[in-house]
């Protein structure tokens, strides 16, 4: 992993070529092209200008230099290869008008391999030395064809041919220095990147591991954990290191990590059982599997600290739900004979008693039927939290329960000054459903409303059957609900609206009719404006088309209305 690092370092820092070889190749142009320009001018006047051709042959040696300083500080990799061209070409040019290739400028037929060996490029090094091969095959083809000219004279022609060799041997010979040194900076900055890699590796607070297929450490950097012990670091598996139950799991993980490519585990060391070791498992390019292990000892103390105040939390509501179902089912025992008694004094069943007495027993039975009703609210809120309320469904007309309901809430509704009205479908609505829970429905959404409700207002409830769906609305002209206030409608034991209305319950009354929804697989949902009433939809999954059980009689859908 080091070393593909620091590969990847020494590719980019060669992408971006440095000043020193482009100042390089910009002085071997330069020198090259001086060189040929001095050889021109002492030939010119040694031997006189009778001939063109050599001179000629000369100015094209010194065209591409030309390129090659005007061009190098600003070229990519793409316009050095056109550099070469044009060295190809300019060389197997002067070789033509030399006289071919048994000229004396032959050995510029190299001179693209001179160049890209300044370049230190080993991909443009074979370009240049296929550019020198097509050069060359033009330059003998031309002189066997006749359309070379003949070469010069025989001194000219000595001249010339040093030239070319000196030129062209100086070229190669400092191409080669330039590349050697070239690879001595890249070697020297490839060293002074995998030893800042190596100080970064080893300074990191994990450890860094390249692992075998079968789980040994191979090579490790960084610091190692505490209890991972020096014979895991000396070639023994990772499994081993783990306490003996988890072994099992490290070895698994270490076989995903080689078939798919990536895996993590965590396990105790043995030699350290309070502590908890991370490991993430990739597998890389080349196949080596790579582990970077870390103490995850902190955080698995968090999760197990809040795995265990979730658990205290929902012991604590278990308890409270149970305090809560025994608590009611003590009081309701007292409750039913305080009413008893209390009705008992109210039918005059042992003779007649005085006026205020008579009073007095109403309002206790009265009162004990409000504290009934508030305890089996929190009887059944007690069982749905604690899971341990069971619908008893069967097969009836839903108008059955909700016809029942309006009949009871009637006389509260003519009390509160409310019109209250129901319109059922004239056809059985046939459900599949607990008919005490819908009744409380009902009776819980009515009361609410008539509650909320001042005088001269009405309440309407809608029953209607959609497909598969039941439907019961609830709406009223009452206050309406706020809307900061409509988020807590249906939590246990909240409240909304005046205080003096939320003296008048638990705050269960929605809440049940929620959960009893909820059990039957439907949902609520209310719609308020505050001044301008409220309406609940319960729905619920319950119609069913053939029930189970046959009904006798005739059902007469109920509407009262005033």
């Amino acid at each position: 992993m080091l070393t593909q690092a620091a590969d990847s370092l020494a590719v980019d820092r060669a992408a971006a070529p440095p000043s020193h070889r482009s100042g390089a190749m910009v002085w071997w142009h330069a020198l090259w092209g001086l060189a040929v320009l001095a050889a021109g001018a002492g030939l010119l006047a040694a031997f006189g200008g009778a001939d063109p051709n050599p001179y000629i042959a000369l100015g094209l040696g010194i065209a591409p230099c030309l390129l090659g300083v005007a061009v190098e500080r600003v070229a990519n990799q793409r316009v050095r290869a056109l550099l070469l061209v044009v060295w190809a070409s300019a060389g197997g040019a002067a070789c033509v008008f030399a006289g071919g290739i048994t000229g004396p400028l032959a050995p510029w037929i190299l001179a693209p391999v001179a160049a890209a060996a300044v370049l230190g490029r080993s991909n443009l090094l074979a370009q240049a030395a296929a550019l020198s091969l097509m050069a060359g095959s033009v330059a003998a083809i031309a002189q066997l064809a006749g359309i070379a000219p003949p070469r010069p004279a025989a001194q000219l022609d000595f001249w010339l041919g040093l030239v070319g060799l000196a030129t062209t041997s100086v070229g190669l010979a400092s191409g080669l220095l330039v590349s050697r040194a070239q690879a001595t900076r890249r070697d020297r900055a490839f060293r002074t990147d995998v030893d800042s890699l190596a100080v970064l590796l080893a300074d990191q607070p994990h450890l860094i591991c390249v692992l075998s297929p079968d789980g040994r450490i191979v090579r490790a950097f960084g610091t190692a954990p505490q209890g991972l012990g020096e014979g895991v670091l000396k070639g023994k598996g990772l499994p081993h290191a783990a306490q003996y139950p988890e072994q099992a799991a490290v070895a698994t993980a270490i076989a995903a990590a080689n078939d798919r490519g990536a895996a993590q585990v965590s396990f105790s060391p043995q030699a350290a059982l309070d502590r908890r070791l991370a490991v993430d498992l990739r597998r890389s390019s080349d196949g080596a599997l790579i582990a970077v292990i870390r103490d995850d000892t902190a955080a698995f103390s968090r999760e197990a600290a809040l795995e265990a105040a979730k658990a205290d939390a929902e012991n604590l509501a278990a308890g409270k739900s149970r305090f809560l179902a025994n608590m009611s089912h003590e009081l309701r025992t007292p409750l039913n004979a305080i009413m008893g008694f209390s009705d008992i004094m109210r039918a005059k069943m042992f003779g007649d008693l005085p006026g205020r007495y008579v009073e007095y027993a109403d309002l206790i039975y009265e009162s004990g039927a409000h504290l009934l009703d508030l305890i089996n609210d929190v009887l059944d809120m007690s069982k749905i939290e604690a899971q341990k309320f069971e619908l008893i469904r069967e097969d009836f007309d839903s108008r059955d329960p909700i016809s029942g309901a309006l009949r009871i809430v009637r006389l509260q509704a003519d009390e509160a000054g409310v019109q209250l009205r129901g319109v059922l479908p004239a056809q059985p609505v046939y459900v599949n459903a607990d008919r005490r829970a819908l009744k409380q429905i009902l009776l819980n959404l009515v009361s609410n409303a008539l509650k909320f409700t001042p005088r001269g207002g009405s309440v309407v409830v809608t029953l209607t059957g959609h497909g598969d769906d039941l439907e019961l609305t609830v709406a009223d002209t009452g206050v309406g609900i706020a809307e900061q206030d409509l988020a807590k409608i249906g939590r246990p034991y909240e409240q909304v609206g005046a205080n003096d209305k939320k003296t008048m319950g638990t705050g269960l009354g929605l809440s049940l009719v929620r959960a009893f929804a909820e059990l039957h697989g439907g949902l609520m949902t209310i719609e308020s404006r505050l001044g301008a009433g409220t309406a609940v939809t319960v729905r619920m999954p319950v119609v069913v088309t053939t029930p189970a059980l046959e009904l006798g009689g005739n059902v007469v859908a109920f509407s009262p209305q005033r």
